[in-house]
């Protein structure tokens, strides 16, 4: 195992650590199946993908372990990610404390559907990594880079973030929680902000992208925007 892929692993051992500190702390209580369903899906599918990348792309798991506010290089995207960060751990946050004052009553079947958005959601990602190499944690131009219009993008010009959003919007309703889905909203904002900079970004520093917004219409959510 190389410096890389113990970098990977690290990350998720870090990202199980913090799913649960997020929700059974708040909660009080490890007696919640919902909360610890909600870890398993989300770290196993994040380990699957990151098993993938080990064997098919080990270029763009090097971009994809740095994340976060600090890997962005204009001061606009490190406060959206930032954002972003709070909005991501009041998310998790709202629905434990949610579950341990009893605030909200949800069937178990929406619940269950919940946990299929977020399979569905790192499903959506899976794809966008399959087929553009480029997406890495920053909004930058690699030297190399060009447009890429196969697989998801084809459809929108964002498949990333419409992966992320239904996978954030699986997770309040996979936690029973209503109250969440008030984080869901935030990050919403914050990503149509994001992608909204980003176009901005890749239209003046990427050869062949206003050509390519001209044949995919829509951003984020086909027929709608």
């Amino acid at each position: 195992m190389d410096t890389l892929d113990r970098k990977a692993w690290l990350g998720m051992i870090q990202l199980a650590v913090m799913l649960a500190l997020m929700l059974f702390l708040p909660a009080w209580t490890l007696d919640w199946w919902q909360a610890w369903l909600c870890i398993g899906l989300f770290v196993g599918c994040a380990s699957v993908i990151t098993l993938w990348l080990m064997r098919h792309d080990r270029a763009l798991l090097a971009k994809r372990v740095l994340a976060g506010p600090s890997v962005e290089k204009d001061a606009s995207q490190k406060i959206i990610q930032s954002l972003a960060s709070l909005a991501f751990v009041g998310l998790f946050v709202a629905s434990a404390l949610d579950h341990r004052f009893g605030l909200s009553s949800m069937p178990l079947a929406l619940s269950i559907a919940g946990d299929v958005l977020i399979v569905l959601g790192f499903y959506l990602v899976f794809l966008v990594f399959r087929a553009n190499t480029f997406t890495s944690a920053a909004i930058e131009v690699q030297s190399e880079q060009q447009v890429v219009s196969s697989g998801p993008y084809a459809y929108v010009r964002h498949p990333m973030y419409l992966g992320a959003l239904v996978m954030l919007a699986g997770i309040p309703l996979a936690l029973g929680s209503w109250i969440g889905l008030c984080a869901v909203g935030v990050l919403k904002l914050v990503i149509v902000w994001r992608l909204l900079e980003e176009e901005r970004f890749l239209a003046k520093r990427l050869a062949g992208y206003d050509a390519y917004r001209a044949t995919v219409r829509y951003r984020l959510v086909p027929l709608v925007w």
